[in-house]
């Protein structure tokens, strides 16, 4: 068997909109619901293959506070898939070494839910070969709010703050920076996804809808990053006279 590929130049946080299971579900005349349960199969093949090939953090985007317009149906479902994954893989992901951080607002979730939340991240919180973080009931723009309130409520002066400090009070404190943004189903949109964390992040958008997403297609993201010149606005001395 041919030996798992590695990258020299592999991101050192990369982060997924997983978007395309309602379409997918669609062209197999299926229910959304069932789109979204494929998803999650496609979720435990891309963490345990990105952690194979190098990944050292993963971020994948599960639900937006701006998913609550949806049916509610389909609200209870995408809630129960979280909790079947979580409760299902947990002891894996544990054993692997791997740290899980849900991320995003704890509003509106049920009791039970934010029990799991607060057993999955206080089972995993030592581990640290592969950082795993879902963005659950998450926004950007609320995660900024959110992170504001608490420099408020311990004391920082905004006009004095520097960006490190203003970190430590986003959901992702002491993870490194994204490096590389992946869309799937050939939207190309952030949709309100670690806004301040993808300030330099380079993007990739493929038509792949999530269900069908492999990790063959998380390496050709990966390689075409290696491709990119990443400048940071910093000018490009080859392009001046």
């Amino acid at each position: 068997m041919a030996a798992t590929p590695t990258y020299s130049g592999m991101p050192a946080h990369i982060a997924i909109i997983m978007d395309g299971n309602g379409r997918w579900a669609r062209a197999r005349h299926r229910p959304r619901v069932f789109g979204h349960t494929q998803g999650v199969k496609t979720v435990r093949r891309v963490v345990e293959g990105a952690s194979e090939i190098g990944v050292k953090c993963l971020t994948l985007y599960s639900f937006s506070t701006e998913n609550w317009t949806r049916p509610k149906a389909e609200i209870a479902a995408l809630f129960n898939l979280l909790r079947e994954y979580v409760e299902s893989d947990l002891e894996t992901l544990h054993r692997r070494n791997v740290r899980v951080r849900i991320l995003g607002s704890r509003k509106g979730l049920t009791s039970d839910l934010l029990s799991l939340i607060n057993r999955v991240e206080e089972t995993t919180q030592e581990n640290t070969d592969f950082y795993l973080n879902i963005a659950f009931n998450y926004g950007g723009r609320d995660e900024v709010l959110r992170a504001l309130a608490k420099a408020a409520a311990a004391g920082y002066d905004f006009e004095d703050m520097t960006e490190a400090e203003f970190g430590q009070f986003l959901d992702t404190a002491g993870l490194p920076e994204v490096d590389l943004v992946i869309r799937t189903s050939g939207e190309k949109r952030i949709s309100n996804f670690l806004l301040w964390q993808s300030a330099y992040a380079e993007f990739v958008f493929t038509d792949v809808l999530w269900p069908d997403y492999s990790v063959g297609d998380l390496q050709a993201a990966i390689s075409e990053f290696n491709l990119r010149t990443r400048r940071f606005g910093n000018l490009d001395t080859s392009e001046v006279a």
